[in-house]
């Protein structure tokens, strides 16, 4: 493989370059945003059994994967997301991160939909028994949750998963 310089001329460094290389989104694109769930995003988040969400300390990125039963991921109100944080690998990247810099995203899919719904915003991770035992399984409640304050929320349009097949189970 030929060795790139990133330095060079074929190298995008400035948002006017990157303007001059791609067209601006269609209109209805550009406004989709909101910066809380509306029903639709209300929908796919009770159909989700799996997100990946991504922090960072500030010098390096984590993308976690969640998941559990469809509906695992509650809402309080059309922008606070509660996201339990069950048993796993015990290495607390997205935790520590949050902690250091509560700025996350979070993607959510579900087997068989091409569109992914994206949501940005500010997390804190929460201890509140009250908030706790709404995620209990067999009378075992996680030990913290992630809560999600929202600031963008958007479906994702399907390209990217029509083309990977990823949706579709003969791929």
């Amino acid at each position: 493989m030929d060795a790139i310089d990133r330095n060079d001329a074929y190298t995008v460094t400035s948002l006017d370059h990157l303007a001059k290389i791609y067209a601006k989104p269609l209109p209805h694109v550009a406004t989709k945003e909101t910066d809380h769930i509306t029903e639709v995003g209300r929908a796919f988040i009770a159909a989700s059994p799996f997100l990946v969400i991504g922090t960072s300390n500030g010098t390096s990125i984590d993308c976690s994967p969640k998941g559990d039963a469809p509906g695992f991921v509650q809402l309080l109100d059309d922008r606070t997301l509660l996201i339990p944080d069950r048993p796993g690998n015990n290495r607390l990247d997205s935790l520590a991160n949050i902690i250091r810099n509560p700025q996350v995203g979070v993607l959510f899919l579900i087997p068989g939909v091409t569109e992914t719904l994206r949501v940005n915003g500010r997390a804190w991770i929460v201890t509140s028994p009250q908030i706790l035992e709404r995620f209990a399984v067999n009378n075992r409640a996680p030990a913290v949750a992630i809560l999600v304050e929202t600031e963008e929320v958007f479906l994702h349009c399907s390209q990217a998963l029509i083309r990977s097949r990823l949706s579709q189970e003969d791929a």
